[in-house]
């Protein structure tokens, strides 16, 4: 899988782009607040139609115009494709693949596989379990469209239900009607669930080699798959607790609740481990990513690393780099040094400047 090409309209700090991409390693390099992040941004939009920062349509848009363009040519076993995504300050965002709009966003998932990397990954072991939750349905629903399907449905039941449990406490006779909810959120969290642990079981393998390879032997990391409740007693649990969620207003049991727990000998490193430790396990949590997806789809993804490199000591930059090989990279950096004197040999160097981008080799 390659991106050849990016073409951007109003998106940022980017009034009219057009840049081409080497099959290899692309290193965009300059000052901060210049741009080099909100082309990973971009890309990223046309892998999975959200910003990896979160960020609304609107605040993604030039701020003087009322609409930004993005446009994505690829190859994918050797088939060209192409992504348009068209950005609205007012209204919702449009999405075509190979001049044909989609329907659903969720259509396009699968087809631009990406694996990204932030300093912000380095402290996803450290942070809450939202985050923890936001890697597992990020790399599940570019992988499997099923799961997409069924945490779909489920979030939206989940809603649906929280906005019951509201009504009911001015509307008794409500109350009536929460078993249904009940039975789609049981439906649709089952599946949810019993992805997420065979996900995590197949994680677990890779991360557990790259990990010791990291450490040197010296450290084994497990991960543990922590549901808020399993799929055979979910039904059960739900019912159990109508009253606190009816005086909570708001669903205490389910898998909008699960987390993964990471172990270095027993020892639960989210709480015990040093922060060399949980950066450590986040870096192999990353390289374990890579290797599951090459083997999911057959192929590479593109790997997007914004600026890392400058996070990471010397031997976890070695590792990162070596475990990069023949993929695609797109990577961020304001020095070049780092990079270059290291791995000179395939590298596609351009400079940005203030919404500009100039090719030096």
């Amino acid at each position: 899988m390659i991106v050849k090409s990016l073409e951007l309209k109003d998106f940022r700090n980017y009034s009219d782009l057009n840049m081409k991409f080497y099959d290899g390693t692309n290193i965009l390099y300059g000052e901060n607040a210049q741009g080099k992040t909100n082309i990973l941004e971009a890309i990223y939009l046309c892998g999975t139609t959200k910003s990896h920062k979160g960020s609304k349509d609107r605040e993604i848009i030039k701020f003087d115009k009322d609409e930004a363009h993005i446009r994505i040519n690829l190859e994918k076993n050797d088939i060209p494709h192409r992504i348009d995504i068209h950005l609205k300050k007012s209204k919702a965002k449009g999405v075509a693949i190979d001049g044909i709009p989609i329907k659903k966003q969720g259509e396009l998932f699968g087809l631009l596989n990406l694996v990204f990397f932030s300093p912000e990954d380095l402290y996803i072991i450290k942070n809450g379990p939202s985050e923890r939750r936001r890697f597992l349905d990020l790399e599940l629903c570019q992988l499997d469209k099923i799961y997409l399907h069924y945490l779909t449905n489920y979030n939206k039941t989940l809603l649906q239900r929280n906005n019951l449990l509201k009504q009911i406490s001015f509307n008794s006779k409500l109350l009536d009607t929460l078993n249904i909810w009940d039975s789609k959120l049981v439906e649709y969290g089952k599946r949810v669930i019993n992805t997420r642990k065979s996900f995590i079981l197949r994680l677990n393998e890779l991360v557990y080699e790259v990990h010791k390879s990291l450490t040197g032997g010296r450290e084994e990391l497990f991960i543990k798959y922590e549901p808020n409740v399993e799929d055979h007693n979910f039904d059960d649990k739900l019912k159990r607790a109508h009253e606190r969620d009816l005086n909570l207003k708001m669903t205490t049991v389910g898998p909008h609740r699960d987390d993964m727990c990471f172990l270095l000998k027993d020892i639960d490193i989210r709480k015990y481990g040093s922060q060399g430790q949980q950066r450590t396990a986040a870096l192999s949590l990353k390289l374990a990513e890579i290797d599951l997806v090459k083997s999911i789809i057959n192929d590479n993804p593109i790997l997007l690393l914004d600026d890392v490199l400058s996070e990471l000591d010397r031997n976890r930059q070695t590792h990162l780099l070596n475990g990069i090989g023949d993929i695609q990279t797109i990577i961020t950096c304001t020095g070049l040094e780092e990079f270059v004197n290291r791995r000179s040999e395939n590298n596609k160097i351009f400079k940005v400047v203030n919404g500009s981008i100039i090719e030096e080799n």
